[in-house]
């Protein structure tokens, strides 16, 4: 069966918790020993299959257990026994079933974009407008509270060919972001440098922080201080004539207007989770683009599996132009959950040809790293 009218069958759940290699630290907070994730699997009846992610950071979006809740009780509802191509009423409702939750939406989404394109035999990229790049410039995040490991890192990065750095400030004190950002322009002068405070910075001493690392000429510096804090943002916009990126100060379409009225950021990052689907993720980087403010592929702690949900909608927003951040899967957890490796060649990101999201995700590892389970066969 090809057509998009096959029902949905199966609405399966994994909660996962999967190992990391290194300790991450960021101005909201810090990663350890693991992240959780929560992983859904559509069925429909012609026997295709259709996966999305939810990667949630708890002092961000929310946790992966609201994640699974939101999922398994509220939204399970409205998909089984619907036809596949009810994609756009069901994304419809679930977003009224359940507030919040974005990363359980983008899940969803995903799932439904992935079962989607399986059965028409085509990529995910190809419903979401057409491929407009081959390839996305790979950007990976400096976070390790111990210095000496991510030098390490940064050995690795050159030789594999990635290009693009983006330094976690904020979390100890500014003495130690300037040592960094010093000796990373010493030691890796051929890098693109970006800095990302996650809101690190308090109100008080951010405008002296900015001004002095904006003399190490950063691509941009990301999300200094809280999210609420727009009137501030926009002062800081104005005082340095590097860009300035909200994050946490955007997740979705709604946020964009009062972002663009203010004048807070001259980019936003655009990430799956945060907007709560492929789509709509797409009309943020649209509506910045609109304003003459750029677009960035962010993720959160995800697996390959929401890096290539991500790379699919990347490829078709040709209005998101600074790269990604699709590393973790490759330099961060200790296993990742898909069949084969997530594409990476020579510090980029490769787009996926194969129907679907173009990878399988590995049943044996869902079933290692799983820590709670609903929709299964007994």
């Amino acid at each position: 069966m090809t057509d998009q009218n096959q029902i949905i069958t199966e609405f399966a759940l994994w909660h996962l918790s999967l190992p990391v290699n290194a300790r991450r630290d960021h101005g909201i907070g810090s990663v350890e020993h693991a992240i959780e994730i929560v992983v859904l699997r559509l069925g429909a009846e012609g026997g295709q299959y259709g996966y999305g992610e939810a990667s949630p950071w708890v002092v961000f979006t929310g946790s992966a257990e609201a994640s699974f809740a939101a999922l398994d009780r509220y939204i399970r509802p409205l998909v089984i026994g619907r036809p596949v191509g009810a994609h756009p009423s069901i994304m419809a409702e679930a977003q009224a079933a359940v507030a919040h939750c974005t990363e359980a939406k983008a899940a969803l989404d995903t799932a439904l974009y992935d079962l989607r394109a399986r059965i028409a035999g085509i990529p995910v990229w190809a419903l979401l407008g057409g491929r407009t790049r081959d390839r996305i410039p790979l950007s990976c995040s400096i976070a390790d509270p111990d210095f000496d490991k991510d030098l390490r890192l940064m050995e690795r990065l050159r030789d594999d060919g990635v290009r693009i750095i983006k330094l976690k400030a904020g979390f100890r004190d500014h003495a130690f972001d300037i040592l960094r950002l010093e000796r990373l322009r010493k030691d890796f002068p051929e890098f693109d440098i970006r800095v990302d405070y996650n809101q690190g910075l308090h109100h008080d001493t951010a405008m002296a922080c900015l001004r002095d690392v904006a003399g190490f000429r950063p691509g941009f510096i990301e999300q200094p201080v809280k999210a609420h804090l727009r009137d501030l943002m926009a002062r800081l916009r104005d005082a340095i004539d590097v860009p300035l990126l909200a994050d946490e100060a955007v997740f979705g379409p709604e946020d964009m207007m009062p972002a663009t009225a203010l004048g807070l950021a001259d980019g936003v990052s655009v990430k799956i989770m945060k907007s709560g689907g492929l789509a709509r993720a797409q009309t943020v980087a649209r509506m910045a683009q609109s304003v003459g403010m750029s677009a960035y592929g962010g993720d959160m702690f995800e697996s390959g599996l929401a890096h290539l949900a991500g790379t699919h909608m990347i490829a078709a927003t040709p209005e998101i132009t600074l790269g990604c951040e699709f590393y973790q899967a490759s330099y961060f957890l200790r296993e990742d959950i898909l069949s084969t490796p997530f594409p990476v060649e020579n510090g980029q990101v490769v787009v996926p040809d194969a129907p679907g999201l173009g990878v399988d995700v590995d049943p044996d590892t869902l079933a290692r790293f799983s820590i709670n389970r609903s929709g299964l066969a007994a």
